[in-house]
């Protein structure tokens, strides 16, 4: 007797998620644990930022996470109030954040880090499943939120790994962010006064270990391919699109490849080529 192959419950999928953003913040962990005081100072490819400012924007961004799981509605209350006065006394409230936090000792600063993150793990997991969880960008559900969560920390370790002149090696966690890459595709383009293109794309991309994933229609036109770690740095604009080997064809995929962004928020500025 054989069976259907059934999906995967939505608590699986979350289960999964988090467990892979638990690694990705101990790739990223790794890498500062053992950094002197001066290591922290050290600057990263984003303007203005050290290895502090990129930890302690995780952990900034980490606790505002948490607080919209547990508390949604204090969430938008408290993220008006908050970022309205930043922003009155012409202060980035993202900027801000990070400064404050990269003037702390590196040793509280990594505890902090530390605790929010087991903090929201703790608080996704318990998240229910159907409800959309308020957001800097559009509301989300957990899953999508952890999604989310594993971009940022893999972004934000890229900057890091950059300083430290170290390599990480690639995992098939990308796919979770490529993932969001391409779901991302209309709101990218919506940032840009433009509307969400009708015609479908199709992103074919070789994983870490040779696999071929793939979103879009198998028979569209216009195509996106290349090497998933590529399409990552693109869309978390950790590269400049040049310097990536990915190819597009058709004048959909061709205008979306240099907005792409998977993260909310105003459109990024990207990398300059050689940065």
């Amino acid at each position: 007797m054989t069976t259907e192959p059934r999906e995967p419950r939505a608590t699986d999928v979350l289960t999964g998620l988090l467990a892979d953003l638990r690694a990705e913040s101990a790739v990223l962990d790794d890498l500062v644990a053992g950094l002197a005081p001066e290591g922290w100072a050290a600057d990263t490819p984003a303007a203005g930022w050290t290895i502090a400012h990129q930890i302690a924007h995780l952990a900034w961004t980490d606790d505002w996470a948490a607080r919209s799981v547990r508390a949604p509605e204090a969430f938008t209350t408290e993220t008006a109030r908050s970022f309205g006065e930043l922003l009155a006394a012409g202060l980035d409230p993202v900027d801000e954040g990070a400064a404050r936090g990269a003037a702390e000792e590196p040793a509280a600063l990594l505890a902090r880090w530390r605790a929010g993150r087991d903090g929201l793990l703790t608080a996704l997991a318990a998240a229910p499943g159907d409800a959309r969880l308020p957001w800097f960008g559009p509301p989300m559900k957990a899953p999508s939120m952890a999604t989310a969560r594993l971009m940022e920390t893999w972004a934000h370790g890229q900057d890091v790994a950059d300083a430290l002149g170290a390599v990480r090696e690639p995992t098939a966690r990308l796919r979770h962010i490529a993932h969001l890459g391409v779901r991302t595709a209309g709101f990218a383009f919506s940032l840009h006064g433009q509307p969400a293109p009708e015609t479908p794309v199709r992103v074919e991309l070789t994983s870490p270990d040779g696999e071929l994933w793939t979103w879009g229609p198998a028979d569209a036109a216009d195509r996106v391919t290349g090497p998933a770690l590529d399409f990552c740095l693109l869309v978390t604009q950790r590269r400049h699109p040049d310097e990536l080997a990915l190819t597009a064809a058709g004048a959909t995929a061709t205008a979306w490849l240099p907005i792409a962004q998977a993260f909310a928020g105003n459109p990024g500025k990207g990398r300059a080529a050689g940065a």
